[in-house]
This record gives structure tokens, C-alpha cells and sequence, in this order.
């Protein structure tokens, strides 16, 4: 059984047999025909997964592997906040008639900021970090940043990578405030996955473990007989991640960079309604 799934079906199982409902309460979020988006919720989920065991990517349904790198790419590498950088739709919601989503994500990353041994934005600082200071304590981003919040067109989700360097390993903890657990549960675990694995490779290092923490973990109104299908079927086995091991700057890496092998996965032909 794929870790991935079996945490994704404990987690579920746990929102939907002990979470609370916001259905009293009015909330932000609303579906496409103007009904607001009520879920059930679970507070502080923390899952942990060991990248040297497996690649956490669900089996239950496909989850699609070179766009949550594109994304990835997009905000980390790029550094982007214009959706006509991605190769996908999924943020054109959020996007206005120039393409921008506001100073969130890639425009936090890219940042500078002024340090004794010179100029970094925060994906150059890890970098630095990681090559000529492992043992630090401080090695993290931070895109949730206050003074920006009211030119983002949506708050960061998540939203801070903290790194860790023990003996020749790279760990990592993602800090999520909230997370759609059907639409972007495993697309965010597959993506820092790779992020982390990137990191390391270019510092000379091992990817050790991810560990997720989700402040609200929830399932929306209108997901959750698309939840309780997926709940019902028999996970398979994780597919093998390989990397393209010659690379050891981290602006090299592409979507071409990355492959799945032997990736199996059940099908799903259900439309997912997204809530915005």
C-alpha cells in the first residue's frame, strides 16, 4: 500500500466521522453557481513521510505528476506570480486580465534582502544555507507576509518551508494554514516532495523526510460523496521516482527533470467542483 494513500484515507476518515461543520457560519469561499462552500473540518493534521521509503503520490486516483511540478517550478524556480509563466489553468481564478495573482507566492520568494555575505532572495538564502552552513537553525521561507496580504488576490496556503540538515540529510516541514484535502492534499505532498529532493541534490545531501503540518484540514460540502468513493477502493502500490542525477544547479531542473515508473493508479471520471 502507497504511504500516501493510507495516510490520505486516515486523514479522511478522521474529518468525516469527527470533524466539525461551518455550515452555521458564514464563509468566504463559494462554488461557481454563487452557494457558499461549507466544510468539515479537522484542526492540526501533521503526517509525516520518508522520501528514502517512497515517493508519497496517491494510487486511489491519479494525481498529475508533471503539472504539480510545473507548479512548483513556476513559484520556487521562476518565481513567478503571472499565470501566462504556467502551463496549466488552475489559477486563472485568481489571476487578473494581466495574468497577475498579486504579490503572492513566486513574487514573496523573490524578494531580497541584504545578509553580510550578500544579497539573497529566500530561494538563493537556502541554497547558500544548505552549501555553507548546514548546521543552521534558520534555514526557511516565508511567504505569508503581512505588508503584502492586501495586494493577493488569494493568502498563501501554504505558506513556509522550514529546512534541516542532520548528518548528510535534508528534512523539511511544510506549514499549510489550510488545505482542500480532495483537490490539493497529495498535489502539495508531491510537490515539496520534489522540492525537498531538489534541495538536496544540489547540496550535496540525501532527502530525508517531509513532515506536513495542516493547521485546517477540511473537505468541502459538495467533495464529500467524492471523498467517500475514493474510501472505498484498495490502494496500490507507490510508483519508483527517478531524477535527472547530472544536474547540481538548482535553475537547471525542468518538468523533464523527473519521471514515475510503474505509476498505477484507479480511475476517476468524476468532475471536481472547486471552491473560490
Amino acid at each position: 500500500m502507497s504511504r500516501a494513500d493510507e495516510l490520505f484515507i486516515q486523514n479522511c476518515k478522521e474529518i468525516l466521522a469527527h470533524g466539525v461543520w461551518d455550515t452555521e457560519l458564514e464563509v468566504r469561499p463559494h462554488w461557481e453557481d454563487g452557494a457558499p462552500a461549507h466544510t468539515v473540518k479537522k484542526f492540526c493534521i501533521v503526517n509525516r513521510y520518508d522520501l528514502r521509503e517512497e515517493f508519497p503520490i496517491l494510487t486511489l486516483r491519479r494525481t498529475a505528476f508533471k503539472s504539480c511540478i510545473d507548479e512548483m517550478l513556476w513559484i520556487w524556480q521562476k518565481k513567478s506570480n503571472n499565470v501566462h509563466d504556467l502551463h496549466s489553468h488552475i489559477w486563472d481564478s485568481w489571476a487578473d486580465e494581466s495574468g497577475s495573482i498579486g504579490k503572492a507566492y513566486g513574487y514573496q520568494l523573490a524578494q531580497k534582502a541584504q545578509y553580510k555575505e550578500g544579497e539573497f532572495d529566500q530561494v538563493d538564502r537556502v541554497l547558500f544555507d544548505l552549501k555553507h552552513n548546514p548546521a543552521s537553525r534558520r534555514i526557511m521561507t516565508n511567504l505569508y507576509n503581512f505588508a503584502d496580504l492586501h495586494e493577493m488576490h488569494l493568502y498563501p496556503c501554504a505558506y513556509s518551508m522550514t529546512f534541516n540538515v542532520s548528518g548528510d540529510t535534508l528534512n523539511g516541514i511544510l506549514n499549510q494554514r489550510s488545505q482542500d484535502m480532495l483537490t490539493a492534499n497529495n498535489w502539495n505532498v508531491v510537490q515539496y516532495s520534489v522540492l525537498l529532493k531538489m534541495f538536496a541534490q544540489v547540496s550535496g545531501l540525501k532527502a530525508g523526510e517531509l513532515v506536513h503540518v495542516i493547521a485546517d484540514a477540511h473537505i468541502y460540502d459538495r467533495h464529500v460523496p467524492l471523498v467517500e468513493e475514493l474510501l472505498t477502493r484498495k490502494p496500490l502500490p507507490a510508483p519508483q521516482f527517478s531524477m535527472n542525477e547530472s544536474i547540481s544547479d538548482f535553475y537547471d531542473f525542468s518538468v523533464d527533470s523527473f519521471r514515475l515508473e510503474n505509476y498505477e493508479f484507479h480511475t476517476f471520471d468524476f468532475k471536481i467542483p472547486v471552491a473560490i
